[in-house]
This record gives C-alpha cells, structure tokens and sequence, in this order.
C-alpha cells in the first residue's frame, strides 16, 4: 500500500521536475481521476494520511508520466471545466481555457439584454462547443446554433452537446464564412473565439503547441485572417443592434479595433481578462 501524502508529493515533484505549470494542482487532479473522486476527496485523503491500492497508485504513475511528457492533463482525464459544464476533449479539438469563460460571460450579458423572448445567438466556430452550451444553459429562452468547420472537432462538439442535453441549441458542421444564410439579419449575438495566432508565432507552452488541432490556433500572417471573415459573416447575420463579442490575444485590441471599424461596426470596445490583458472586443451592427 502507498499513502496519499506520499503519492502526491512523488508526483508534484515528478511533474514539478517536466515544468508543468501548477503541478500541485495536476496531481490531485490525476490521482481524483485514477480513483474516480472528486479534488476535495483527494485532499482529504491526503489530510489523513490515507492508504491508496496499489493498482490505484500504478494507474497515477502511469498519468503523471503521461502529464510530465506535457499531454494536456485534459486530454488524459478526457474532461475539461467549463463554467458550469464538464466537457469531453481530446485530440482533435481545442481545449477550452479559463479566459474564455470570461469572454462568453460578456455574451451571455448581451444576449440576457436582448428586449425578446427567443433571441438567436450564433457561436461561430464553436470547437468543443464552449460558448454555445454556456449561451444555450445560462440563457435557456434563447436559441444557440453552433458553426464548425472542423469535423474532428465537430464530433467533440456533438457528444458534448449529447451529453448536456440541450434543446434550444443546434450544431452545423460547416465553414463560418458561409454559415446560416437562413438566419441573415435575425441574430442578436454572434460570439466567436477564433484562431487567432500570427503563423509565426509559435506558442511556447507543448500542451498548445504539440497537442491543440492548428486550424484552431492559426489565424494567418497576421492572426486575423478568420477574423475578417468572421467580421463579414457577423455582419450579414446579425438584425442592427446586435452584439459582436470576439475572442482575441492580448496584443490585438487595436488592430481589431481598427478592422471592425473600417467594416462599419458601432461602439467598438475592448475588455481586459481578469489578468487585465486586452481579450475581448465587443462592438454593435
């Protein structure tokens, strides 16, 4: 028998010593995962000193030697938090990250505000389907579809949208930049986080660079490329004085700025993260 105690601090060091960036964390991620527990389980484990079997032990240091080669910790457990939701990722599909949650935060505000009892909101290029399942359960009186161009992608998107079982939100596999010409001039929200790193601006972290799909991550020479076109169609859907919310990298707000303005868009705005670097514009039909 192995206790906790021991078998997270072999761990953290195990990962500490790869670089992984909260390896605190990641253990007792991986060892809620290897014994099907939740973190606040684990901790108490940890507290009291409690043994763990030994097939239990073998299957986190089989993990931890996973997460140390840097596979994302999500794709190991196959699960990654999501505001409210738990969704399934893997290889194939961007994870989603905790800045985004922030970034749909503003689109869910924009569509609780639209004045109807049905409002349409759009998540173009939807990935795993983040934005549109926070949009589809947090505002359940609207209607949500969802564009992806990515079929690997759009399979993780179909079994999340499976699983949370909505039925105010529709999935189209299919290139944003011809999406939904039936919705043309009826949407109230069109909210996107698009590929949006320069091509070459590799990431440093391996979990992006090594493991997140590229058409999910690069947006051209100069990143924005799919944000023109995600500008043009957000144009054509949206009734006026409807909200754009874009995702986009801390060093973009002016640019984008200047490109949604030029296209004719209203009350162009850019809103800072939690870490107050520039991550979402926001601006009017």
């Amino acid at each position: 028998m192995t206790d906790a105690r021991g078998l997270l601090r072999e761990a953290v060091d195990a990962l500490t010593a790869a670089g992984v960036p909260d390896p605190r964390v990641d253990a007792e991620l991986l060892l809620g995962h290897a014994l099907d527990a939740s973190r606040g389980r684990v901790q108490s484990l940890e507290i009291t000193g409690a043994d763990i079997d030994h097939a239990v032990a073998e299957r986190m240091r089989a993990l931890v030697a996973r997460r140390a080669t840097r596979e994302p910790l999500q794709h190991i457990t196959g699960r990654a938090p999501f505001r409210s939701l738990e969704l399934a990722v893997g290889p194939g599909v961007f994870v989603p990250r905790p800045e985004t949650e922030q970034v749909a935060q503003f689109a869910i505000d924009a569509l609780r505000a639209v004045a109807s009892e049905a409002p349409i909101a759009v998540d173009l290029g939807t990935g795993s389907g983040a934005i549109a399942l926070a949009l589809a359960t947090e505002v359940p009186h609207a209607r949500v579809y969802a564009v992806e161009k990515s079929p690997d992608a759009h399979r993780w998107a179909t079994r999340n949208f499976e699983e949370t079982g909505v039925t105010n939100a529709t999935l189209v596999l299919g290139d944003l930049a011809d999406a939904l010409h039936e919705l043309d001039g009826t949407v109230s929200l069109v909210a996107s986080n698009p590929p949006y790193i320069p091509r070459e601006a590799v990431p440093r972290d391996p979990e992006v660079r090594l493991y997140d799909p590229q058409l999910a991550l690069y947006g051209g020479e100069d990143g924005l490329d799919v944000v023109r076109a995600l500008s043009a169609t957000a144009a054509r859907l949206l009734h006026p004085g409807g909200t754009l919310v874009l995702e986009h990298g801390e060093l973009q707000g002016a640019a984008i700025r200047e490109l949604l303005r030029a296209d004719g868009w209203n009350a162009v705005a850019t809103h800072r993260d939690f870490t107050t670097r520039d991550r979402a514009t926001v601006a009017l039909r």
